[in-house]
């Protein structure tokens, strides 16, 4: 899959993370469960990446969801996000900034000009875990789930059915 990335002249993979959580807090008091986990199937989206000028980057955009987006006030803005550009080649004096975007504005892109690409997804736990123990959310915060939490089945195919991951225009 790599080598087909790079093949396509591309040096960095866009990488989605998708908050897994358990379904009982009463239970998992640390919002872990392997055996029965959940994930939102529904409420991603994406916005253009404004650049200095106050227009768009080309081909960047912000994309929100999972606990992020429906436990935002207990999150500060710029950790609401989900994309991140997890797999890449390094280069001499690439930089890693806060906000996890690359200094070399192409590597923060989720395509090339001629097609799409690939990307990938990232599942975890930390999201709901901090929620579930950190001071300031863990007393208002009783259940993560909500009418479109699902069982994660632990297969790709049910991430690219829901869109998020892609498998890209050859692979």
């Amino acid at each position: 899959m790599l080598a087909f990335h790079a093949e396509e002249r591309r040096r960095a993979m866009l990488t989605y993370v998708v908050d897994l959580y358990a379904p009982d807090l009463a239970r998992f008091p640390d919002a872990v469960s392997l055996s029965e986990a959940r994930f939102d199937q529904t409420g991603y989206y994406a916005l253009g990446r404004r650049n200095r000028e106050g227009g768009f980057h080309e081909r960047q955009l912000d994309f929100f969801g999972g606990l992020r987006w429906r436990f935002e006030e207990h999150l500060p803005a710029d950790r609401r996000r989900i994309d991140r550009i997890a797999l890449f080649r390094s280069t001499k004096g690439l930089k890693l900034q806060a906000d996890h975007r690359f200094d070399i504005e192409e590597y923060n892109t989720y395509s090339c000009p001629w097609h799409h690409n690939l990307t990938a997804t990232i599942t975890s736990f930390r999201v709901a875990k901090a929620l579930a123990q950190n001071p300031g959310s863990r007393a208002e915060i009783r259940d993560f789930n909500w009418r479109n939490s699902v069982p994660f089945r632990w297969n790709a195919q049910q991430l690219m059915d829901l869109g998020l991951m892609e498998p890209g225009q050859w692979f």
